[in-house]
């Protein structure tokens, strides 16, 4: 059975307390030089001021990168608090970020609208995977991708903490970030799963890759004939 049948259970939010220490540890030094580069690759080939949606940004960190390289960048975040912290780190950076609270399964935008969807960290707390992949499809642009980073469900144990200890985290934090990601690999999908949901979605297919702990996933929406 795949893991794909949990379908249509309450999405997973943090506030408060909790979500300001997330934005704590995301925001390590090779952490941010890592999101930096994914910035650049995710915008290699896209035309200059093009329509950007992050969904589950966070604290912002990505979104920002993205409008630093000239994108039109929306985020959209189920957490209040994280939109706020989001919101003020776009400021203290000098670029603008349309961050917005919503949730993935019903996107607060017209058809077509985006020309690149990011989603990172964030899909294994989807409470509706199927219909926020379609969400995604809906508000794509003709030949816009969609590019899902996550952790990947077949993860071991050795290459959390592996991936942990690049995060440069220190020891009391590095713990406290082992655990909930072992905790979080059971929300997780596989890349059997992944190609399971894109086949039963709008997209109809997708490409997936892995590395360490994740997972890759690009969709794009086929241009009409």
């Amino acid at each position: 059975m795949h893991n794909t049948q949990r379908k249509h259970t309450q999405a997973v939010s943090i506030e408060g307390a909790m979500a300001r220490w997330y934005a704590r540890q995301r925001a390590s030094a090779p952490q941010l030089a890592e999101v930096r580069r994914l910035a650049t690759r995710l915008g290699d080939g896209l035309p200059a001021g093009a329509a950007v949606l992050e969904i589950g940004p966070g604290p912002g960190y990505l979104a920002i990168e993205l409008a630093r390289l000239g994108f039109k960048v929306t985020g959209l975040d189920l957490s209040r608090t994280l939109v706020e912290i989001a919101a003020d780190n776009a400021r203290q950076a000098g670029v603008h970020v349309d961050f917005q609270r919503g949730d993935a399964a019903a996107l607060p935008f017209a058809d077509r609208t985006f020309r690149l969807i990011v989603c990172v960290a964030a899909f294994k707390n989807f409470g509706s995977p199927d219909r926020a992949l379609n969400e995604m499809h809906r508000v794509l642009g003709d030949g816009g991708t969609a590019v899902i980073q996550d952790m990947n469900k077949e993860a071991s144990n050795a290459a959390i903490n592996e991936e942990v200890r690049g995060m440069e985290l220190g020891r009391i934090n590095s713990l406290m970030t082992k655990v909930p990601l072992r905790g979080l690999r059971r929300r997780a999908y596989s890349p059997a799963d992944f190609q399971h949901l894109a086949a039963g979605s709008a997209f109809g297919a997708c490409e997936v890759d892995t590395s360490g702990i994740s997972v890759e996933v690009r969709l794009t929406r086929r241009p009409r004939l």
